[in-house]
C-alpha cells in the first residue's frame, strides 16, 4: 500500500514543482507585457512600482507553489534527518523570500497592515 501511495505522489509532486515554475515564468511575461503598455500612458515610476508588485505577485505564487511540492515529494521519500532537516531548509528559505516579496509588495511589515486597516475603518 505504502508503495502504491508513494507512486501515486510522485508524478503529483514533479507535476506540482513544473507547474509552480510555470507561474513564475508566465507571470514574469504578462507583468513584463503590462509594463510595457503602462509605460507608454504613464509616467516611468508608476509603471515600474507596478512592475514590481506584480513580479512579486507571481513570484510569490509559484514559491507556494513549489513549497507544496517540497512537502509532497518529503512525504513520499523514505523519512531520515537528512531529509526532514533538508526539507525544514527548502521551507525556511522559501518562506524568509516569501516574506520579503510580501513586504516589499505591500510597502509595509504584515503586522502593520492590520493597524492600517483598523485606523481606516474608524476614520471612515
Amino acid at each position: 500500500m505504502r508503495e502504491s501511495f508513494t507512486q501515486a505522489m510522485e508524478p503529483l509532486a514533479t507535476g506540482l514543482e513544473l507547474f509552480g515554475v510555470a507561474v513564475i515564468a508566465i507571470s514574469v511575461a504578462f507583468a513584463t507585457i503590462n509594463f510595457l503598455r503602462q509605460l507608454r500612458r504613464e509616467a516611468g515610476k508608476a509603471a515600474y512600482d507596478s512592475y514590481r508588485a506584480n513580479l512579486g505577485r507571481g513570484i510569490l505564487l509559484g514559491l507556494e507553489l513549489l513549497v507544496g511540492a517540497d512537502i509532497i515529494a518529503t512525504v513520499t521519500a523514505p523519512l531520515t534527518w537528512e531529509s526532514v532537516g533538508l526539507l525544514g531548509l527548502i521551507v525556511l528559505i522559501r518562506t524568509f523570500l516569501s516574506f520579503s516579496l510580501e513586504t516589499e509588495i505591500e510597502g509595509q511589515w504584515p503586522w502593520q497592515r492590520r493597524r492600517g486597516q483598523e485606523q481606516e475603518k474608524s476614520a471612515r
